[in-house]
């Protein structure tokens, strides 16, 4: 059960949810059941599918940009499309920020980026993260 909620907190985490899977993964270190690198894989697995969720998103929603309910203004959404086209799929290295990596995973599916590139360049992200919170976790 607690594989699932780690691999649910981290999925959520990488849609626009505002979860923090680091805190879950964390726990379950800490509570030493489960082996480190079982945890990272899980945790990296939700994480990056929750990339693909805001990607696919960005894909369809162009279909939808002119509605009154779209929460993004036609100005933001061209700003953001520029600042992305400025620094490429390299700026998918930053999926893994707090407030910045959702969105940018969710333009790259708008500006129709690579499907293998875009996994490639999350998931480095996304599982460098982690390792990293495990490595400040094993320091201590």
């Amino acid at each position: 059960m607690s594989l699932f909620l780690l691999f649910l907190s981290a999925f959520g985490a990488a849609t626009l949810l505002p979860l923090q899977s680091e805190a879950v993964l964390l726990g379950l270190l800490v509570q030493g059941e489960q082996s480190a690198v079982l945890l990272i894989a899980v945790a990296s697995l939700g994480n990056i599918l929750g990339s693909c969720v805001n990607w696919y998103l960005g894909l369809k929603i162009e279909h939808y940009k002119n509605k009154k309910w779209f929460p993004v203004s036609a100005d933001k959404m061209l700003k953001a499309q520029k600042t992305y086209q400025k620094y490429g799929y390299w700026s998918l290295l930053l999926s893994w920020v707090p407030i910045i990596g959702d969105p940018i995973t969710l333009i790259a599916g708008l500006l129709k980026e690579n499907l293998v590139r875009f996994l490639l360049m999350v998931s480095i992200a996304k599982i460098g993260r982690y390792l990293f919170v495990y490595a400040a976790f094993a320091m201590f």
